[in-house]
C-alpha cells in the first residue's frame, strides 16, 4: 500500500518586505512621538497658564477690594496713599523686576480684625485700616536659601485701632515700608511669610486715572493716566492734593485733580521661568535676551478698578 505524502514549502518574508514593514513602523512611531510631544507641550502650557491666572487673580482681587474701599480726606496735611517704584527688593534673582511698586494706603478693609467684624472681643472699633503691598524676591516659606527664591507679593493689613492710634496722622508714608510700621510693630515687616498673597508675580504696574480740569481745552474735563514706571517713580495722595514726578501731558494740572480709577497690571512668570532666574541657572547676554525669555515664559493680566469719590 502506497502512502502519498503531501509536502508544503514554508515561505518566509523577503528582505524587501521586512524593509517596507520597518519603514511603516518607523513612520507610525515618529507620528505617535510627535503627537505625544505636542500634547505634552500643550498640557504644560495650559497648566502654566492656569496656575498663572490663579496667582494673578489672588493678587488683583485682593488689591482691587482694597482700592474699591480706599479712604482719603481733603483739607489736612496727612498722606493717604503712597506708591513708589522700587526694584531693589528683587535683586536676588538673575532677572531683576522692571517694575515693583511699593504701595501703602488707607482703606475700609473687609478682612479687618481677621474678618471678625462685630465680634465683641476681636473688633476694637473703627473701619479705616492701613494696607501695604510689597514685591520681594525670596523663599515663600521664609528660608534664606536662594535656590528656592521666587517673586513674592505680600500684603500687610493694620487693623483700624492701631491705624487710628499711630498712622492716620502720618505725613510721610513714602519712607521705606518697614519704617512706617516700626512704632506699631517693631518686629514685623511687610514681607513676613504670614503676609504672603501669591508668588511668581514678576512685576506689577499701577496706572492712576486722574480727572483734571484744564480751562484751555474744550471740554475742560479730561482723564490723565499716570503710570508708575521708568519715567514716573512716585505718586502720592495728600489731604492737600496729589504729589507726583509725572511729567507727561497735562502734568501741571494733575496735582489738583482727583483719582477716578486705578488700573492694576500684573506680569506672572511661569514656574519654569522662575527656576531659570534663580542664581546660577541662566545668564542673559543683553536686555533683548531677557525680554525674549520673559515674553515666552510669562502672562499678562489687567483690571480697572473704580475708586470712591475723593
Amino acid at each position: 500500500m502506497n502512502t502519498q505524502r503531501t509536502s508544503s514549502t514554508k515561505r518566509g518574508f523577503t528582505l524587501m518586505e521586512l524593509m517596507v514593514a520597518m519603514a511603516i513602523t518607523t513612520i507610525i512611531v515618529t507620528v505617535l512621538v510627535s503627537i505625544t510631544s505636542i500634547a505634552l507641550d500643550t498640557w504644560n502650557r495650559s497648566r502654566s497658564e492656569l496656575r498663572a491666572s490663579r496667582q494673578a487673580k489672588s493678587m488683583i482681587d485682593a488689591m482691587a477690594r482694597d482700592f474699591e474701599a480706599m479712604v482719603t480726606r481733603r483739607g489736612n496735611t496727612n498722606e493717604w496713599l503712597s506708591a513708589m517704584t522700587d526694584n531693589s527688593e528683587t535683586k536676588g534673582s538673575s532677572m531683576e523686576s522692571t517694575n515693583a511698586s511699593n504701595l501703602i494706603f488707607f482703606t475700609a478693609a473687609t478682612d479687618r480684625y481677621n474678618g471678625k467684624i462685630g465680634d465683641p472681643i476681636e473688633d476694637k472699633g473703627g473701619d479705616v485700616s492701613c494696607v501695604a503691598y510689597q514685591l520681594d524676591y525670596k523663599d515663600p516659606i521664609g528660608s534664606s536659601d536662594s535656590k528656592f527664591g521666587t517673586y513674592v507679593l505680600s500684603r500687610f493689613l493694620v487693623d483700624p485701632k492701631p491705624t487710628f492710634d499711630g498712622l492716620l496722622g502720618v505725613a510721610n508714608l513714602a519712607k521705606p515700608l518697614s519704617g512706617v510700621f516700626d512704632g506699631l510693630y517693631p518686629k514685623i515687616t511687610v514681607t513676613d511669610s504670614k503676609n504672603f498673597v501669591c508668588e511668581n508675580i514678576y512685576q506689577f504696574t499701577l496706572t492712576f486715572h486722574v480727572q483734571v480740569t484744564d480751562s484751555t481745552k474744550n471740554p475742560p474735563f479730561s482723564s490723565v493716566p499716570v503710570t508708575l514706571g521708568d519715567s514716573t517713580k512716585t505718586f502720592r495722595i495728600l489731604g492737600t492734593g496729589i504729589t507726583t514726578d509725572y511729567s507727561g501731558a497735562s502734568a501741571a494740572v494733575v496735582p489738583s485733580g482727583r483719582i477716578t480709577a486705578v488700573e492694576i497690571s500684573a506680569t506672572v512668570i511661569s514656574d519654569f521661568g522662575v527656576d531659570q532666574t534663580r542664581p546660577g541657572r541662566r545668564t542673559f547676554a543683553n536686555d533683548d535676551a531677557k525680554a525674549k525669555f520673559l515674553a515666552q515664559n510669562s502672562y499678562q493680566y489687567t483690571k480697572l478698578v473704580q475708586i470712591p469719590s475723593m
